[in-house]
């Protein structure tokens, strides 16, 4: 099974509901006249960013012969990189993503549903979003960066009705990436915990770390008879591992990746080993019975595939065998929209403070969290550096008698906030910032790392 450490398993469900099966698709942006992301960071974080971030800028470009360029309206909690990009930006608190979702595509349909959004700017906002949508069918896109299935439903109905599919979404080349389901990670642990799983082997994962009940895994893991791990690096899962054989590093291994369909590129090494470690792949060929090495076995894989070793040779020169791929509209069906709908509109009203996780452009889940030049590397909204911190408005600032005057500016030393999930308590210090919602605490996610991390 695949696990995400950070979950896109709502989208890929609500895909799978709405008929264009349980995948992801490409977007362009760079041929939508009109961008609307609902909480989706997709200049920083969000699924493929560098890729998205040359598409639009494709149409934020002008000269004489484009003087015109796309539109982004953004809507969120905490101000983001893409946040920091729109046109216009309207914030609401976390929860009320799959309201304003609902709210987009009943504006777009011209019907009346439930109202639970009281903000008069951000529904203004909305509404104005809904126009210009409908203004620009066919050369439209709506994404979300929610993990809601629900939600995702609804922006599946808000994209078919604008006519993004098969214009700026692209079902028949979906990604390869981002597959795991959060129900199959449950049912795997419930496997471990009842000891039907007999052995466990982990590679290029770190769920004692990143799985949102990581202390649950940990206790599971120890009821698994067999524990293998293939990662590189001792990280907080391979300590608890009974066997350890480390994969190379990219950089002295061969291999192959489909980020897309009917793209392939390829990897080769660039230095010899320098530790006693061995292609993962070499110890799934051994143990199956094969006398193969994973080199090997890929040569002769790809040599046959490609029809010669001179073909072969001339793909690893290139990097990539590409495959054109026609825009595809996919199969939309609309059934899960009703139920979707109702369940959105049965959302409790949240009150009081919300605490946001997201991901930093520079440490995202933490995977490389012992780089120094990412620790270093300022972030592109805040600009702060190194330790964690909590984002908060200047509103939330107030109520919390923080006043922000030159000390509070100059010094480094900053207020320290106590949050409390569950048993868990942390003491982050606070960094005030524009363009916050009020009620919204932001905290990022890949800190606090064990003194095992990789």
């Amino acid at each position: 099974m695949q696990y995400d450490a950070v979950s896109y398993s709502g989208m890929l469900l609500a895909n799978e509901a709405c008929g264009f099966g349980r995948k992801i698709p490409s977007y362009d942006f760079g041929a939508a006249k009109v961008i609307v992301s609902l909480g989706a960071d997709f200049l920083g974080t969000w699924l493929s960013p560098v890729e998205f971030a040359k598409g639009y800028s494709k149409g934020r470009k002008i000269d004489e012969k484009n003087p015109s360029m796309s539109k982004h309206y953004h809507f969120e909690g905490h101000l983001s990189m893409t946040g920091s990009n729109a046109d216009e930006r309207f914030t609401h608190r976390p929860s009320e993503t799959a309201a304003v979702a609902l709210d987009l595509l009943n504006a777009i349909n011209g019907t009346e549903g439930t109202k639970t959004i009281t903000d008069s700017k951000l529904e203004a906002g909305i509404k104005k979003a809904a126009a210009d949508l409908k203004a620009h069918n066919g050369t439209a896109l709506v994404v979300c960066g929610s993990n809601d299935k629900n939600v995702q439903v609804i922006v599946n109905a808000i994209n078919n009705a604008i006519g993004a599919n098969g214009t700026t979404i692209n079902w028949n080349q979906p990604v390869n990436y981002r597959q795991g389901i959060d129900s199959d990670m449950a049912d795997l642990i419930a496997q471990m915990e009842s000891g039907a799983v007999g052995t466990l082997m982990i590679q290029g994962a770190n769920p004692a770390y990143t799985y949102y009940d990581a202390e649950k895994f940990k206790s599971a893991l120890k009821k698994v008879k067999v524990t293998v791990s293939f990662n590189e690096k001792m990280d907080e899962t391979t300590e608890l591992c009974e066997y350890i054989i480390p994969n190379h590093h990219y950089l002295e291994s061969w291999g192959d990746a489909e980020p897309k369909a009917g793209i392939t590129s390829f990897l080769q090494p660039t230095i010899y080993p320098l530790f006693k470690t061995r292609p993962f792949q070499t110890s799934l060929l051994r143990w199956s019975g094969s006398t193969q090495d994973y080199e090997i076995f890929f040569k002769e894989y790809w040599t046959g595939k490609l029809g010669s070793d001179l073909a072969f040779n001339e793909a690893l020169q290139n990097g990539v065998i590409e495959t054109a791929s026609i825009n595809g509209a996919g199969s939309y069906n609309n059934a899960a929209v009703a139920a979707a709908t109702s369940a959105i509109e049965g959302y409790k009203k949240a009150s009081g403070s919300e605490v946001v996780l997201y991901q930093k452009v520079s440490i995202g889940t933490g995977s490389q969290a012992g780089n120094p030049w990412l620790q270093e590397l300022p972030d592109p909204v805040s600009k702060a550096t190194w330790d964690n911190y909590a984002l908060i408005s200047m509103k939330k600032a107030e109520e919390l008698g923080i006043k922000l005057n030159t000390d509070y500016e100059y010094y480094p030393e900053k207020p320290v906030i106590e949050l409390t999930i569950g048993k868990n308590k942390v003491e982050l210090p606070i960094l005030v910032l524009p363009g916050m919602n009020a009620d919204t605490i932001a905290v990022a996610v890949g800190y606090g790392r064990s003194e095992a991390m990789g």
